[in-house]
């Protein structure tokens, strides 16, 4: 999230032919990179000082990783069997979930349930619109 470059341009195991299984690459100058890791780093900030994001969240999260997440999972399995409960686990993959996200709910959802407005928001909507 701060400021990253996503390097993965394609899926592994789709056709290389099909020019649809390819993702769009965002050629921005170096000051673009620089303001949008500002950005990532302000957003941050403001989430984590006003407690805006879930406690079961390990993504973009300090001293939480893709561990921390299985061993919640885990525990919480765990209680449930000690409990006598029934347990199912759904496994989604979520690799191109941002595809698929609506940016207008996004940035209803930023202003709403975040508080976010004025400047941030409408550069979050610049970044999501007009971009060739």
């Amino acid at each position: 999230m701060q400021g990253r470059i996503w390097e993965d341009y394609q899926k592994p195991g789709l056709d290389t032919a099909d020019m649809a299984n390819y993702r769009p690459v965002s050629n921005v100058s170096f000051a673009s990179k620089l303001v949008e890791c500002a950005v990532a780093i302000r957003l941050h900030c403001y989430l984590n000082s006003n407690d805006l994001l879930p406690s079961c969240q390990s993504a973009y999260r300090k001293n939480h990783s893709t561990e921390t997440a299985l061993l919640r999972v885990w525990s919480d399995i765990l209680n449930a069997a000690d409990q006598r409960q029934v347990t199912l686990l759904a496994l989604l993959d979520m690799s191109a979930a941002i595809d698929c996200v609506d940016h207008d709910l996004l940035l209803q959802r930023l202003q709403l349930v975040f508080g976010l407005c004025g400047a941030p928001l409408e550069w979050i909507r610049s970044f999501l619109y007009d971009r060739t």
